[in-house]
């Protein structure tokens, strides 16, 4: 085991017995999932919608090496300018030298799961210049040092009283401050910035091939003062979140709020074009668009695992998984938590160090069963377990074991021929630690099936 998976074991462990922590996460899941029934209610045809969602990112990831140029030019076409960056470094080194050409100083951020992936935050500040996320969220486990927690609802682990004590903490507001009252706080705190930043960086929901334009859905409107406020915009995207048209917004938007949040359609929706034009009154006067590949060409190599990319970051998965609901988000110590997180962080942070992400579900099912984009979720998990081992990342003891275990099973003699003190004694050597301290091992009988059939079924 790695020391990653190790420390990944050692956290899952204390953070399921931690009632306060399950606690605020079962109460806000509950409210989210009252909210997104309500939401779903209100499509007419919810399978359909999945699938012609499915149909579509299908069609993307075919013909990814079309649309990826066609986004380039049309977006060019209005003065923004394209960064293709392979590896983590490469993203880091261009906004870098973006920001050093402008003699650039503070940076204002809306909520970005990509910049996240990229540690933008930690790369500008050890380079002298200031980050600061403006997603209340976001600026809240900023404040506390922390990564987001959830891909949708960065402080969901987090009650009210604790942001009240933060806020006490930091900014001198009353200990029993509201939730209106501490976001008002953040606002006056957050508005000044927005004025003064050089440089505003996003993310982007979508990237759209026909009409060169990324699309960005919020609540908080904090992503369009980003975006218009600085001069210079970046956007740094993952290449996968390419669709067709502009049209398929359509479809997209309403697919994407409903299972985030419940909402019929989040409070701003925004299509950029590039850097302001002539005759218009906002926006900034540089943009770019990054796209991050970082591994994700790899997982598009895997015919049967790219479904993976397909992936619209609504966090529903999230929110139906029993392990997440019990160990939370910081545990899996990655950008993407959660079932989706499971399935593409081994391929994109590597197999030997994150195949054990794949083996923290129950497959139960039921992040195939939410997902907006029909990602067979829990096959891509067995799919990683199957890689693993064909890559050789499993132990000798357990390729033993399997080896034993599939002898006997494909031969009755041999599984008759030891009884149940003998099984019980293998099972109580070699699988009492991976079973856990918290279950009781499986009691073999004495007999086997077979042998009690035959003495109870003579004829």
């Amino acid at each position: 085991m790695t020391k990653v998976a190790e420390q990944f074991v050692e956290v899952s462990a204390q953070k399921s017995f931690d009632i306060s922590h399950r606690g605020i996460i079962n109460y806000n899941i509950g409210k989210y999932d009252s909210a997104v029934e309500k939401g779903l209610s209100r499509l007419v045809n919810l399978d359909f919608a999945k699938k012609k969602s499915h149909s579509i990112k299908w069609k993307v990831m075919e013909n990814l090496d079309k649309l990826l140029p066609e986004f380039e030019s049309n977006f060019q076409r209005r003065g923004g300018k394209v960064i293709w960056a392979n590896t983590v470094e490469e993203a880091q080194k261009e906004i870098l030298q973006i920001i050093q050409k402008a003699n650039a100083k503070t940076v204002i951020k809306s909520k970005s799961m990509v910049t996240e992936e990229i540690h933008i935050n930690e790369f500008l500040e050890s380079h002298g210049i200031e980050s600061l996320e403006s997603d209340l969220g976001e600026y809240i486990v900023q404040l506390l040092g922390q990564k987001p927690y959830h891909i949708v609802t960065p402080a969901m682990h987090l009650s009210k009283e604790n942001i009240a004590e933060l806020f006490h903490e930091r900014f001198g507001t009353p200990i029993d401050a509201t939730p209106e009252q501490l976001t008002q706080k953040a606002r006056e705190l957050l508005r000044e910035k927005y004025l003064t930043a050089d440089i505003g960086i996003s993310g982007a929901n979508f990237l759209i091939a026909d009409s060169g334009s990324i699309a960005i859905t919020e609540n908080e409107g904090n992503a369009r003062l980003t975006t218009t406020f600085p001069k210079i915009h970046i956007a740094v995207v993952g290449m996968e979140k390419m669709i067709p048209s502009i049209s398929d917004l359509d479809l997209f938007w309403p697919m994407l709020s409903t299972h985030g949040t419940g909402q019929n359609l989040t409070v701003y929706n925004t299509i950029l074009n590039g850097p302001r034009q002539k005759g218009e009154t906002d926006g900034p006067e540089e943009m770019y668009v990054i796209l991050l590949d970082n591994g994700r060409t790899e997982l598009l190599a895997q015919k049967e695992q790219r479904q993976g990319l397909y992936c619209i970051r609504c966090g529903a998965c999230l929110n139906g998984c029993p392990i997440y609901k019990n160990i939370g988000g910081h545990t899996y110590d990655t950008t993407y938590s959660g079932p989706i997180g499971s399935i593409i962080t081994p391929h994109l942070k590597g197999m030997e160090d994150f195949k054990h992400l794949s083996y923290a579900s129950s497959l139960c099912g039921k992040c195939s069963e939410v997902c907006p984009v029909k990602i067979d979720i829990h096959k891509m998990l067995l799919l990683n377990r199957k890689d693993s081992v064909k890559q050789g990342f499993n132990t000798k003891m357990e390729g033993w074991g399997w080896y034993f275990w599939k002898k006997g099973m494909l031969k009755r003699s041999l599984m008759d021929r030891f009884g149940g003190k003998f099984k019980n004694g293998i099972l109580k050597r070699f699988f009492t630690k991976t079973w856990g301290d918290q279950r009781v091992l499986p009691d073999v009988k004495p007999k086997s099936f077979s042998k009690e059939w035959k003495e109870n079924h003579p004829n």
